[in-house]
């Protein structure tokens, strides 16, 4: 199975950009939807965005991000991005890449990265 490895976190004051980067350890086109979880101390893990198997146009985003954050795919490197801009410190959390072979929505029987950290300062 495809395995992952996120990366790009780090500390930014609030306003400021990171990417998020996903490798995988195998081409996911037409093979994995894709998404973006974050989970915050104390909290539920969150959907952030999911993009669909084709890694086209269907792309879906938490109600909290939407106009900050933009996932895409570059399938020549077999990576997905999280392009965060705006940030708040609302958004401090750990980020997660998720893939799923089912692509049903239930992302937590996906393949799971190891997370990075992610933390805005007011």
């Amino acid at each position: 199975q495809v395995q992952l490895v996120e990366s790009g976190g780090g500390s930014v004051q609030a306003g400021g950009s990171l990417r998020l980067s996903c490798a995988a350890s195998e081409n996911t086109y037409r093979r994995y939807c894709m998404a973006w979880f974050r989970q915050a101390p104390g909290k539920e893990r969150e959907g952030v965005a999911t993009v669909d198997i084709y890694g086209s146009t269907n792309y879906v985003y938490a109600e909290s991000v939407k106009g900050r954050f933009t996932i895409s795919q570059d399938n020549s490197k077999n990576t997905l991005y999280l392009q965060m801009n705006g940030l708040k410190p609302e958004d401090t959390a750990t980020y997660y890449c998720v893939a799923d072979t089912e692509c049903t929505g239930n992302w937590y029987s996906g393949i799971w990265g190891q997370g990075t950290q992610v933390t805005v300062s007011s």
